[in-house]
C-alpha cells in the first residue's frame, strides 16, 4: 500500500542537516533525511521535499527560525530532532529544553503535520559523553511525554545495540557514518510503516580493539575532535555560523 506523505519537512540541526554523509558531489552532505526523502519519493511523482536543519543550531533557535517556517508549508511530515547542542552544555537543564521542544511540536501540530520525533542515544561507555547519561535520559523522559500527547512518532535512539558499533558513527562520534545514516533512514521508513530494506542487518564480525589500542583512540578523539570543541564553546563561534538551510523550500528530489 503506497504511504500516505506526499511533502516532508526536516527541521533540527547537524544530525538531520546530515553531516559526514557527502552526496555524489562530494560539496553537500546528504544524511538520513535525505535518504529517507529518496524513499518517500520512490512511488509518489508528485512528492516534495525541504530539509531546513542547520549544523550548530539550539533549540530556541530551531524554535524561532526553523519551526514557523515548517508549519507554514504544513507539509505531512515533519521529523524534529533538536536539544542535543543544548544538552552537551554545561549547566544546561532538560526541564527547560523539553519545554521549548514541546512548544514546537504544538506548532507543528496545529499545522497538520504528522511528527517525527528522535530521543538521544545512550552514551553509556562513551568518554566524556558518558557523563551526560543522566541528563539525556531525563530529556528522553520528556520526549516521549510530548510524543504520546501530539501523536507523534518515536524513534527511539536509545536502546538501539546498532549505535553501540563504532561503525555507525564518523570520526567525531558525534554525527553518524554515511552506513550510520543509511540504516537510519530505514529505521524511520520502518517506524512510519514503510516498506524498505531491514535497518537492523547485523554488522560484519570484526575482532575487538586491545585495551591499550582502544585507549590510544581514544586520545587521538580527545586531540582531534573534543579540545577544538572546547575551544570553540570558549570562543563562541559554532560550525554553523553564516550557513542557512541547504533546502529552504518545498521541492521535487
Amino acid at each position: 500500500m503506497p504511504h500516505r506523505f506526499s511533502t516532508f519537512v526536516a527541521v533540527g540541526d547537524s544530525f538531520t542537516e546530515g553531516l559526514e554523509d557527502l552526496g555524489p558531489d562530494g560539496l553537500v552532505y546528504r544524511g538520513w533525511a535525505d535518504r529517507l526523502a529518496e524513499l518517500l519519493a520512490a512511488d509518489a511523482p508528485e512528492f516534495r521535499y525541504a530539509n531546513l536543519a542547520v549544523r550548530s543550531r539550539k533549540m530556541l533557535e530551531i524554535l524561532t527560525d526553523q519551526v514557523p517556517v515548517a508549519a507554514a508549508m504544513k507539509a505531512d511530515l515533519v521529523s524534529l530532532c533538536a536539544g542535543t547542542n543544548d544538552i552537551i552544555r554545561p549547566g544546561s537543564d532538560p526541564d527547560r529544553i523539553a519545554g521549548l521542544f514541546d512548544e514546537a511540536v504544538t506548532q507543528l501540530a496545529a499545522a497538520g503535520s504528522h511528527i517525527v520525533i528522535f530521543t538521544g542515544m545512550d552514551t553509556k561507555g562513551t568518554p566524556v559523553l558518558g557523563r551526560l547519561r543522566g541528563k539525556i535520559a531525563t530529556y528522553n523522559g520528556h520526549l516521549r511525554a510530548i510524543a504520546d500527547k501530539h501523536g507523534a512518532t518515536v524513534v527511539d535512539l536509545w536502546p538501539l545495540e546498532m549505535l553501540r558499533d563504532s561503525r555507525a558513527w564518523a570520526a567525531d562520534r558525534l554525527h553518524p557514518s554515511p552506513e550510520g545514516h543509511r540504516r537510519l533512514a530505514l529505521l524511520v521508513a520502518d517506524r512510519l510503516g514503510i516498506e524498505a530494506e531491514p535497518w537492523n542487518e547485523p554488522w560484519p564480525q570484526i575482532p575487538p580493539l586491545a585495551r591499550f589500542a582502544k585507549r590510544q583512540e581514544d586520545l587521538r578523539w580527545a586531540k582531534d575532535f573534543f579540545v577544538p570543541w572546547i575551544g570553540r564553546r570558549l570562543r563562541r563561534v559554532t560550525s554553523g555560523d553564516g550557513l542557512t538551510a541547504k533546502r529552504p523550500e518545498l521541492s521535487p528530489l
